[in-house]
């Protein structure tokens, strides 16, 4: 290290994991460099994630996105397109937020499915997703909202794989959950950003016109945003709303994807 500094070169340092925390350690050596990059990803999956967690000269959590093809790694110049997979329009419980990836807004699809429990205690099953924050909105909707959801079964997952952490992806989980559980398709080309409190209010959020301007870009031309917020012109029509029970109502249509009802449905 002390002779990368004097020369003034790049040094890179590999390192696994071990469990006595010896000099091959990742937690050592990451008090030892400048920058500290995780690769990431899915075995399964044909993209890589390239994460900073660590940066004594910039910015940490920005991500580059990679796919592996037959001569390497290729880089992803817009991500975006990677993870909203076909958008099926016709597809029910379905819904898209834009998740800040550091300063790099990504819009990201979000999957969900509930069906009523075959054996005993519901399971809550996420990928993608924090598990515990789903725990929380699921427990607003039932609350707040009065969506009898305690006995099914709910499952959410990101499109690509991605990790979701922010709270200004609650609005979309939420908006999925109902959707599915309403057997509802929200429109593919609204986009939907805000934090859920826990008295249902829709929060605030960071950086809303940067999300705002990625999804504008790929075609979007709705937007529910927290009221409140407001964003310059991006040629989107905008719907601010202050409770989540005003966002289900802005974001699903009133008419059923299917023509027959199910009879766990309420009508809101």
């Amino acid at each position: 290290m002390q002779v990368a500094k004097r020369e003034d070169i790049t040094l890179f340092i590999v390192g696994h994991v071990t469990k006595d925390g010896t000099l091959a350690g990742p937690r050592v050596l990451e008090h030892l460099v400048d920058t500290v990059l995780y690769f990431e990803g899915d075995r399964f999956a044909s993209h890589r994630l390239l994460r900073s967690m660590k940066n004594r000269f910039g910015a940490t959590h920005e991500i580059g996105v990679f796919e592996m093809v037959a001569h390497g790694l290729k880089e992803v110049p817009n991500p975006s397109e990677l993870f909203l997979g076909s958008r099926d329009e016709f597809c029910t419980g379905t819904s898209t937020i834009v998740s800040m990836e550091g300063t790099r807004p990504i819009v990201v699809e979000l999957q969900a499915l509930v069906s009523p429990a075959s054996h005993g205690a519901p399971r809550r099953s996420t990928t993608g997703i924090d598990s515990s924050r789903l725990q929380q909105i699921l427990a607003v909707l039932e609350k707040r909202v009065g969506i009898p959801l305690s006995k099914l079964d709910t499952f959410v997952a990101t499109v690509g794989g991605l990790v979701v952490s922010e709270p200004a992806a609650d609005l979309g989980i939420a908006i999925a959950v109902v959707a599915s559980f309403r057997d509802r398709v929200v429109d593919s080309r609204t986009i939907l950003i805000g934090e859920v409190g826990l008295g249902g209010q829709v929060r605030p959020v960071s950086q809303l016109e940067l999300r705002l301007r990625e999804a504008g870009k790929l075609g979007f031309k709705r937007a529910i945003i927290p009221k409140g917020q407001k964003p310059a012109d991006m040629g989107m029509t905008i719907l601010p709303v202050s409770k989540v029970v005003d966002a289900i109502l802005g974001a699903i249509p009133t008419m059923p994807a299917t023509m027959a009802k199910k009879e766990t449905t309420t009508e809101f």
